[in-house]
């Protein structure tokens, strides 16, 4: 082997080695990063969504089997104000989206819908904290 490829072979394996020892961890450590602060900001709506699940859950288990809770319609009448809000709140989701996507302007009354939303969700609350 003459030394020109050995010089060659050494710089190749020193390169390696380098990307090996410091390129892999930096790349390992920004992925992480990535994928942590993406669960961190998915996180908020699944578990807000898990928590409207178990809400639903355990009001539903009064009808399930006999004998029926009736007084415990107050809780659906609730579900059913907080659900108009929450389809509201998909179709606004979905303009926005839309408008985004192709670049179009915003809806105008895209504040006032959000407030709507508010005031739907905080009467939902009301119904819940007056038990009807």
């Amino acid at each position: 082997m003459d030394g020109n490829r050995l010089v060659k072979l050494i710089v190749i394996i020193a390169l390696v080695f380098v990307a090996w020892r410091y390129g892999i961890p930096w790349a390992k450590k920004q992925l992480n990063g990535r994928t942590t602060s993406a669960a961190s900001s998915d996180s908020s709506c699944v578990t807000a969504a898990r928590q409207a699940s178990e809400a639903w859950g355990g009001g539903l288990h009064s009808f399930v089997n006999p004998p029926y809770d009736l007084g415990a319609g107050s809780t659906f009448r609730e579900c059913d104000a907080a659900r108009g809000a929450m389809s509201d709140l998909k179709n606004l989701i979905a303009e926005l989206d839309a408008a985004i996507t192709n670049g179009s302007p915003v809806p105008d009354d895209a504040v006032q819908r959000q407030e709507a939303i508010d005031t739907k969700i905080e009467a939902a609350a009301d119904l819940a904290r007056s038990g009807k």
